[in-house]
């Protein structure tokens, strides 16, 4: 094979154009002569016939010794001597096939013509000596090639002397080539794969191996054959150490974010499962126990109440509670304009308008599909948004903006407004059969100020979560301070509360929440309220009854280790007791 590429040129890049030509009738001497001085071995004669000159025969050095032997006069022209069946060939033949024409004949030249004229010659010894300037270019092509490769690459005689060992083989192994080349492989190497391929001739592809601390390769050895007879093995390496190291921090980040995931979910349904919804007051109770017993069943629910009640979180535990394998797609309807309402809401095919998205892009109720899409704020949806919304609904089907084709969906619909949909219907400016449609159970949340008894079980919860996420320990919590937050009227609901809660945590020093930190608006609030004395008594109560209920499950929980409920109150254990003491609790810690 590699014959045949060196021999895959030209003639004329090879041909020698220092040639002798004379016409036949030239002196055999005059012949000689001019081979001598112009120290060619050979003469062409060649006949002028009409300005092309025609080869009629050759005379070579060989000639010439075998006329002097035989002692023939010099004088006679040399047409007497020629050979005269000269064997030519084109300029633009391939030399391996000069190569076979001379090897055919016997002869050791060839005249080289184009056109039908002589221009050259091609000899034996100039054919060898350009075989042998290629082939040493060639070689060193094919090792700059083998240099510049990113494998390592070894190869191996078949007696497993090393033939090849480039410059990533230099790096892999910090071996020197010129400390190797010529010398037994399994000297330097003995448990290399090569050594088994040269005893089993047999191919070993694709190993993966570590030659040093933090660098992997990918070995592959095979052997070497040309016409059926085994000449060596070459072996490759590659490094594959960035790809493995990225595997590595790959596999990393899967664990993190695998972990994360299942923070998110412990977070997420601690908060937001219907068994941790917060909330003692009876009002509460039993929006919850309606809220577990709608959620196994695909009945559109309505939740209502101010803002700040907590809908969305409601909304959340129904549908995780509700078995529902899709995905809980939450939608404010006040912040899509009623001109992006079908793109939004159905989704569209590539090009179906200026801007579109060349792949298309699915609607909010088609990424809902098999689980539960959230319209939160639905009374601020436009009437002809209803009229299509409505539709869907009815059909449970949705069609992209721009394609022709229905797409089936199954979605549960959970709805949510802080406005009085009925005034709204009377309107007309909401649809009453989407009312109907939506309002199927309505789930109405009362605001925190009719939730007393909540408000410190919330804080609490909230105070936990906050200190957790910013890491900050908050050891005791003022009287005080829960007796201004009872008083307060907590427009703004739950969510006022957390971010009351929030605020105080992370202004606080020292551990310690008193009345200094809370919001200067809920202390001025408070000083305008007129409260009698009943009503302070009931809220000095209430705070007791809170109290002592809480201490009582932190006890349950730790099985009556004070310790461990001081520490889950977030209060030093001498405040524990005093508090054990004060309500007479003590029983019930030793229980």
């Amino acid at each position: 094979m590699l014959e045949n590429n060196l021999l895959y040129y030209r003639i004329r890049e090879i041909l020698s154009t220092n040639i002798l030509k004379i016409l036949p009738h030239i002196y055999l001497s005059e012949a000689i002569e001019k081979m001598l001085y112009e120290n060619i071995p050979e003469v062409i004669i060649v006949e002028n016939f009409s300005q092309k000159e025609i080869i009629k025969g050759i005379l070579t050095l060989a000639d010439v010794s075998r006329i002097k032997k035989e002692n023939i006069p010099l004088d006679l022209p040399v047409a007497a001597f020629m050979q005269e069946k000269v064997v030519s060939v084109d300029i633009d033949e391939l030399v391996s096939r000069a190569r076979e024409t001379m090897i055919e004949n016997r002869i050791g030249r060839l005249p080289v013509t184009e056109h039908g004229g002589i221009v050259g010659i091609i000899r034996s010894d100039n054919l060898r000596d350009s075989y042998y300037m290629k082939l040493e270019s060639i070689n060193r092509q094919y090792k700059q090639i083998i240099h510049h490769m990113h494998e390592a690459v070894t190869v191996t005689d078949a007696q497993g002397h090393i033939l090849v060992w480039n410059k990533n083989a230099e790096k892999l192994y910090d071996m020197k080539c010129e400390d190797l080349i010529y010398k037994k492989l399994e000297d330097f190497f003995p448990n290399a794969l090569t050594l088994s391929v040269l005893n089993e001739r047999e191919p070993i592809e694709n190993v993966y191996h570590s030659p040093k601390p933090n660098y992997y390769v990918i070995i592959s050895a095979l052997p070497i054959y040309i016409d059926d007879e085994f000449v060596g093995v070459v072996a490759t390496e590659r490094d594959v150490t960035e790809f493995t190291n990225l595997s590595l921090k790959l596999e990393n980040a899967n664990s993190e974010i695998n972990l994360l995931r299942e923070e998110v979910r412990k977070i997420t349904t601690g908060i937001s499962s219907l068994g941790h919804i917060q909330g003692k007051n009876p009002k509460m109770q039993k929006k919850i126990q309606l809220a577990k017993h709608v959620s196994q069943t695909d009945t559109s629910v309505l939740i209502t109440g101010e803002s700040g009640t907590g809908k969305e979180v409601l909304a959340i535990a129904i549908h995780q509670n509700s078995g529902r394998t899709g995905h809980f797609v939450p939608v404010n309807c006040s912040a899509i304009p009623y001109t992006l309402f079908e793109s939004e809401f159905f989704g569209y095919v590539g090009g179906a308008f200026t801007g579109a998205l060349r792949g298309g892009k699915p609607g909010l109720i088609e990424l809902a599909n098999g689980g539960t899409l959230f319209l939160d704020e639905i009374g601020d949806l436009s009437i002809e948004a209803q009229a299509k919304l409505l539709r869907v609904l009815q059909e449970k089907k949705v069609v992209r903006v721009g394609a022709g084709k229905p797409i089936d969906v199954d979605i549960r619909i959970i709805s949510a407004t802080n406005k009085n949909l009925k005034d709204l219907v009377q309107k007309g400016s909401f649809r009453e059969d989407l009312y109907y449609r939506l309002n199927v159970v309505e789930i109405e949340l009362p605001p925190l100020r009719e939730r007393k008894e909540d408000i410190i079980l919330l804080f609490n919860h909230f105070l936990k979560e906050i200190c957790r996420k910013n890491k900050i320990r908050i050891s005791h919590v003022e009287k005080d301070v829960f007796n201004i937050l009872l008083k307060y009227g907590w427009k703004g609901n739950i969510r006022e509360l957390k971010n009351t809660v929030e605020y105080m945590v992370v202004v606080s020093k020292n551990g310690v929440l008193d009345i200094d930190l809370i919001p200067q608006y809920i202390l001025d609030n408070i000083t305008t309220v007129k409260v009698d004395n009943n009503d302070q008594m009931n809220l000095e109560e209430i705070i007791k009854r809170s109290e002592a209920d809480m201490i009582k499950k932190a006890l349950t929980e730790t099985k009556g280790n004070k310790a461990k409920a001081a520490k889950m109150l977030n209060i030093p254990r001498s405040t524990l007791y005093y508090k054990l003491k004060l309500y007479d609790l003590e029983k019930a810690s030793n229980n």
